[in-house]
């Protein structure tokens, strides 16, 4: 019969090799794997670099127990500190933390009272990454265990990453990893790496962009990531929300109007084409505009000329469009509902934004970014997400897209009380099992049943499986803990880190 922990480690590395098999995301495959080695293993802190050749650099691809800003903010020249060694060297290292080579790269400390236990990734003996994380200090023996079970990870996984690495490489050759990352836009999944790439060609030109997407995708961020790395940059950013202008006043707020023509209009206003003179104007749900006014659009895209209304004044604008749309403008113009003409003078450089359920791999990453937003914004100090409430996250399907997943984040951070969001904190949407309906609700006693064992997980995971200590934390007996490890089968060796 195999010992515990032998058992947990052939299961991780079965299910990581199924993954390599699915042929699964790297993103997504990089996420599943560290997630495993913390919540299985008992690892602090898992983290992948990979080598970027072009600058003999270390920078991080995927981690767990780091916000986004401190994972962009780490990375290591080739024999720097413990991690560039073991690039540089291809030799595993297993130190103390307080260890002066184990730097603070990230700016978020390095743990104390831990050991640090790094490994390369290699394929055809050449290392292209390292695989590291911390370690609740323990005998010899223990560490040497660990250090296997990490290399055998680091070996499993190495050709699937090189192979994702070389395609990669071959679909964007001239656009590397490093070179372009947009401000304000987050996200490593491979169909966000490709939308960055398009901002950076289409950006620097004047061309017409048309942002497809559902609501709540980030359209007008990625409009403004256009307007900011394009020359217009000085100049000004003016938004207009179709859908949000009642019809009569559409043609008022776009192209202004003089005092006295029209009810109400006591002075003369500059619309938001002479607003945006030089600059950009970004036409958000532009498939919810008039035909009417699609008509009057057309005349303007063509000539560049406008006229407020009550003037007989043309005036030149030079104005860099770019539109978005939630709608399907292709099923509109065969409907009659979208002139065709409009839609090809749009329709130059599209570019589509992709469900968040599609990118699935990203949903830690912003969640990370948006739990340091909301700690800044409400004085709050939420450190970590608990595995219940990661597992709800990467389970649900996101209609509402990033809208909504900030919405829900920013929910949990008011609602936690420590310094961890567990599930019972997220909204009642992604505590619903996906094949619970309203026929089928469930009970209030399977509600407090969850929300029981969340905090009991959390408190084993926090004292590494040590019943006394997680019973003080929650402020009850070690045979009160006893019982509820019994109720929910939990094995608290499993929260032990070696």
């Amino acid at each position: 019969m195999k010992a515990p922990d032998e058992a947990r480690t052939l299961a991780l590395l079965a299910d990581i090799d199924e993954a390599c098999r699915e042929g699964t995301d790297l993103d997504a495959l990089l996420a599943r794997v560290l997630r495993r080695l913390d919540q299985g293993l008992g690892w602090e802190r898992p983290t992948i670099a990979l080598l970027d050749p072009a600058r003999d650099e270390l920078l991080i691809e995927a981690a767990l127990g780091l916000t986004p800003a401190e994972a962009r903010r780490a990375r290591w020249s080739l024999g720097e500190g413990r991690t560039g060694v073991v690039a540089s060297t291809g030799e595993a290292c297993v130190v103390d933390s307080s260890d002066p080579l184990v730097l603070d790269k990230s700016g978020a400390g390095v743990p104390p009272e831990r050991t640090f236990v790094a490994v390369p990734l290699a394929a055809a003996d050449r290392v292209f990454g390292v695989l590291s994380g911390f370690r609740v200090p323990a005998s010899p023996k223990a560490h040497h265990l660990a250090t296997r079970d990490l290399q055998l990870v680091a070996s499993l996984v190495s050709s699937r990453v090189q192979d994702a690495i070389e395609q990669r490489e071959r679909h964007a050759s001239d656009t590397p990893r490093h070179r372009f990352q947009p401000r304000g836009l987050l996200g490593t999944s491979r169909a966000m790496r490709e939308i960055f790439e398009l901002i950076g060609r289409v950006a620097p030109s004047p061309t017409t962009v048309l942002l497809r997407g559902e609501s709540g995708t980030g359209k007008e961020l990625v409009a403004r990531a256009l307007h900011e790395y394009s020359p217009r940059s000085r100049r000004p950013f003016v938004a207009v929300n179709c859908a949000a202008l009642p019809e009569s006043l559409v043609e008022a707020e776009l192209f202004g109007h003089e005092r006295g023509a029209f009810t109400g209009a006591e002075q003369r206003r500059v619309g938001r084409f002479e607003a945006a003179h030089q600059g950009t104007l970004f036409l958000d749900e532009i498939g919810d505009l008039p035909i009417p006014m699609q008509v009057k659009l057309l005349r303007v895209l063509q000539s560049r000329v406008i006229e407020r209304l009550g003037s007989t004044h043309s005036v030149d604008v030079d104005v860099r469009i770019i539109a978005a749309t939630s709608r399907d403008l292709e099923s509109m113009v065969a409907g009659s509902t979208f002139r065709e003409d409009l839609y090809y003078r749009l329709n130059v450089f599209p570019i589509g934004l992709p469900a968040l359920r599609d990118r699935k791999s990203d949903v830690l990453l912003l969640a990370d970014h948006f739990v340091e937003t909301f700690n800044r914004s409400h004085g709050k100090a939420v450190k970590r997400l608990a595995t219940s409430a990661i597992d709800m996250l990467m389970a649900y399907h996101w209609p509402g897209n990033v809208r909504e997943l900030e919405n829900c984040i920013e929910r949990a951070v008011l609602m936690a009380r420590d310094d961890v969001i567990l599930g019972h904190h997220l909204p009642p949407t992604l505590q619903l099992p996906a094949e619970a309906t309203s026929e089928a609700p469930m009970s209030l006693q399977s509600q407090l049943d969850r929300v029981e064992q969340d905090l009991v997980i959390d408190a084993l995971k926090a004292s590494r499986g040590n019943m006394a200590k997680a019973a003080r934390a929650l402020a009850i007996t070690e045979r009160q803990m006893g019982l509820r490890v019994r109720k929910y089968a939990l094995d608290p060796r499993t929260f032990k880190s070696g």
